[in-house]
């Protein structure tokens, strides 16, 4: 879909398991760096609404930390 480079955040250090994400034209795609066939692709808006979200700890209860 795009050449664009993909990303994955600061926190997961030298992890291979870890998110990643890019832009490609006009669409955000999301995938796990371990299963990297696996892509989902959203829009920017409602990618911005989830990280709205994510930041405000809407979705703390689905992960442990450590685990």
């Amino acid at each position: 879909m795009s050449d664009s480079t993909w990303q994955k955040s600061s926190y997961s250090a030298a992890n291979s398991e870890c998110v990643e994400v890019r832009t490609a034209g006009g669409v955000i795609e999301l995938r796990e760096s371990d299963e990297g066939e696996v892509i989902v692709r959203t829009i920017a808006p409602k990618f911005a609404a989830f990280l709205q979200g994510a930041k405000a700890g809407e979705f703390d209860h689905l992960v442990t930390v450590g685990a």
